[in-house]
C-alpha cells in the first residue's frame, strides 16, 4: 500500500510534468503565431505560394525580392513570370496571377480592374553603341530618331551613318512608358524598327550594333552599352530623384481590389527598410 504522503508526492509531480508541457506547448504556439516586423526576423509562420506574371522590367527585380522574402520564410513560394505590363495587368485583373507587375503608369481604363502598389522607380536610359560618338541629345532630337524624323546619325553630330532603331514589342512597359514619356500622344513610332522582346535582347541588339539605338532600363545598364545624356543630363539614380533627368517611371505590383494575406505581407516586407535595401541595389526605393 501507497502511504497518503506519497500519493500526495506523485499527484505534485504529475501536475508539475503537466504545467510544464502546457506552458511549453504555448511558448512554441506564440513563435509560431508571430509576424514578420518588417526588420528581417524569421518566423516560421508564413506558409503558401504566389504567382506574380507581367513586366520584363519589374522581373529581375521581383525575383530578387522573392528569393530573400523566400530564404526569410522558407514555407513560403514565390513564382515570377514575364509577359509585359499589360499581360500583368490582365493577370492580376483575371486573378489568374496573385500579383501583375507593371513598368509604366496605368491607364484610366486599367484603375478600375486593379490595385497599384508603387515598389520602386527606375529611370529609362537611352543607350547606344559604345563605338558611338554621340554622347548627349535633346529630348526633341530622341523623339525625332525614335519617330523616323531623324534618321542619320549625322543629324546630331555623329558620323555619315543611318540610325537603327531599336524598340520594345507592343504590350512592354517599357514601350509604354517611353512613348508616354517621349513621344506623346500625337507622334508614332517609326514603323521600320527593329523589335525586340525584352530589356536584355534591347542591349544586345545595340551592343551588337555601331549604328543602333534603343531604351532600356536604367537598372539594366551596364559597360556593354553608353547611356547617353537627354537635354545634358545623365541618366543616374540622383537625376531621377531630383527630377531633373525627365524620362522615369515606377515599378506597380498589381492586385484585384485588396492584395491576399500572402501578397500583402510579402508587399509589407519589400516596403519595409530591409526590403527597400534590396531595391535600392539596382534600382530607386519608395521609401
Amino acid at each position: 500500500m501507497f502511504s497518503r504522503s506519497k500519493i500526495k508526492t506523485g499527484l505534485i509531480s504529475v501536475f508539475l510534468v503537466t504545467m510544464l508541457a502546457l506552458t511549453g506547448c504555448g511558448n512554441g504556439d506564440q513563435g509560431k503565431e508571430q509576424q514578420p516586423d518588417g526588420q528581417g526576423e524569421q518566423t516560421g509562420a508564413l506558409s503558401g505560394s504566389l504567382q506574380l506574371a507581367g513586366s520584363t522590367s519589374v522581373q529581375p527585380l521581383a525575383e530578387e525580392l522573392a528569393a530573400a522574402f523566400m530564404e526569410k520564410n522558407p514555407d513560403v513560394k514565390i513564382d515570377v513570370q514575364g509577359g509585359g505590363s499589360s499581360a500583368g495587368v490582365k493577370a492580376a485583373a483575371d486573378g489568374v496571377a496573385d500579383l501583375g507587375m507593371a513598368s509604366r503608369e496605368l491607364k484610366d481604363e486599367e484603375k478600375t480592374s486593379v490595385q497599384a502598389t508603387v515598389i520602386a522607380k527606375d529611370g529609362i536610359a537611352v543607350v547606344v553603341n559604345t563605338g558611338n560618338a554621340v554622347s548627349d541629345l535633346t529630348m526633341d532630337q530622341v523623339k525625332g530618331i525614335f519617330s523616323g524624323e531623324i534618321s542619320n546619325w549625322d543629324q546630331v553630330g555623329g558620323a555619315s551613318a543611318p540610325i537603327v532603331v531599336i524598340n520594345r514589342e507592343e504590350g512592354s512597359g517599357t514601350r509604354g512608358a517611353f512613348e508616354e514619356l517621349v513621344l506623346g500622344e500625337e507622334v508614332k513610332f517609326i514603323e521600320s524598327a527593329a523589335i525586340q522582346n525584352s530589356t536584355g535582347a534591347v542591349r544586345t541588339a545595340v551592343s551588337s550594333d555601331a549604328n543602333a539605338i534603343g531604351y532600356i532600363s536604367m537598372g539594366s545598364l551596364d559597360d556593354s552599352v553608353k547611356a547617353l545624356k537627354v537635354d545634358g543630363v545623365d541618366a543616374t539614380e540622383d537625376n531621377v530623384i531630383a527630377g531633373t533627368y525627365k524620362i522615369s517611371r515606377p515599378f506597380n505590383f498589381l492586385s484585384k481590389g485588396e492584395p491576399t494575406e500572402l501578397a500583402k505581407t510579402f508587399i509589407d516586407w519589400i516596403l519595409s527598410a530591409e526590403g527597400q535595401e534590396v531595391v535600392a541595389e539596382e534600382f530607386i526605393p519608395v521609401k
